[in-house]
């Protein structure tokens, strides 16, 4: 089975914003998860939890995604 992607990405630094299209029966809906990428061991690996100084590139991110969804939406 095929891993499902993201619609779209927003990227600040090492902050990353994902997007996710979910057909429901009300419509699309989209969500969202944010991961912080870092590299231990010459690996890449990411985490949920953020520091203070991450703090204001997520709301960076989320604010980029939550633009990108409304752009999604038809017009009214």
């Amino acid at each position: 089975m095929e891993k499902q992607k993201p619609v779209h990405e927003v990227h600040y630094g090492q902050i990353k914003a994902a997007i996710w299209r979910n057909q429901t029966e009300h419509g699309v809906r989209h969500n969202v998860t944010v991961t912080r990428i870092y590299k231990k061991d010459d690996q890449w690996k990411s985490t949920d939890s953020f520091g203070r100084d991450d703090l204001l590139l997520v709301a960076k991110v989320l604010n980029d995604a939550h633009s990108w969804i409304c752009q999604q939406q038809p017009e009214a």
